[in-house]
């Protein structure tokens, strides 16, 4: 199978996340903690990157990246790559040190890199390894740096998670009403249901709709749904079959009142059907929910009319021939 895509672009931000080889605890002292800080320090400065959080675990961790240069893999490359020879050298050992390749989703910038953040901070609550309260005390992670501004280097953007959690200013009132905020997070919010954070680490993508439709129009995403994965082909293919859906109904001057209103076998609708099923793979289930025509079954019935004859098909040349 190939290698899920890596998009890169000047700007993009990613929530990166990998874990030791089989899964064990290649973290568990805090010499390889700060070994591993250190590679990740040299790979900001070198890459240029600018690091909006990060926490390093016994057996992971997560960084919120921003790549100015557009660098993400040649980076991560040096950096994994780096840590992995310091830390066999300093064991006499040999072998892989991380579990396969990382992981790395694309992040909005407004609204869904705040959110990542938080993950990020909290994600050693979240494991029990400490309460909100403690993790000023953390010492390998990003929250440990936003209490201690003094502390930081040129190429953290810390105040992100603050920005982002009501406009909070970068002062000792500010992180204080952040620290409430987590705790807030933790007892009510999104980080306390752990299967809506659980999405801050799946999929290709995080944030809006509209975010994932410009990504996707940038002819560095592969056609094939193969090579994102399983969980990212399936946004990917979802995305682009609204999008191209979308495109069909302003081509035929048609809203979601006609989709809603208009008659499960209009000839439209089976034109836009037999187009999406052609040009985006479509499944019947996905098209008879989205253009209102019923049971998969039916959708299937009316495409198979229109092949043979028994449905007006110049709705659907018209749709061949247009730039949809």
């Amino acid at each position: 199978m190939p290698r899920k895509h890596r998009l890169e672009f000047p700007g993009a931000c990613y929530h990166v996340i990998n874990r030791g080889n089989y899964r064990t605890n290649i973290f568990r002292t805090e010499g390889a903690k700060l070994a591993f800080e250190a590679c990740l320090f040299e790979a900001c400065e070198t890459y240029r990157w600018r690091l909006h959080a990060f926490v390093v675990m016994r057996n992971h961790y997560h960084l919120a990246l921003e790549t100015p240069e557009g660098n993400l893999v040649t980076g991560m490359q040096w950096l994994q790559a780096t840590f992995a020879n310091r830390f066999n050298k300093l064991r006499s050992e040999h072998g892989h040190v991380f579990q396969g390749r990382y992981k790395a989703l694309v992040v909005e910038r407004a609204g869904a890199l705040g959110q990542v953040c938080d993950y990020i901070h909290l994600n050693p609550v979240r494991a029990g390894v400490c309460t909100v309260e403690g993790l000023e005390g953390l010492r390998f992670g990003s929250y440990w740096y936003l209490q201690r501004p003094t502390r930081r280097r040129e190429f953290m953007v810390l105040e992100t998670a603050l920005v982002e959690a009501g406009e909070l200013a970068d002062t000792p009132t500010g992180r204080r009403c952040y620290l409430d905020y987590l705790t807030w997070q933790v007892a009510v919010g999104p980080a306390g249901k752990s299967k809506a954070y659980t999405n801050m680490s799946k999929g290709w993508a995080l944030g809006t709709d509209r975010f994932k439709a410009a990504l996707l129009e940038s002819p560095d995403v592969p056609d094939s749904p193969r090579a994102w994965g399983i969980v990212g082909a399936r946004e990917v293919r979802n995305q682009r079959q609204q999008d191209m859906r979308a495109r069909c109904l302003n081509a035929l001057r048609k809203n979601e009142e006609n989709v809603r209103n208009d008659p499960k076998s209009a000839g439209w609708k089976v034109a836009i059907a037999r187009f999406l099923k052609e040009r985006e793979q479509a499944d019947n289930r996905w098209l008879g929910d989205s253009l209102s025509m019923g049971r998969p079954e039916a959708v299937s019935t009316y495409v198979g009319r229109m092949k043979r004859g028994e449905i007006d098909d110049s709705v659907y040349r018209l749709l061949k021939t247009t730039n949809v």
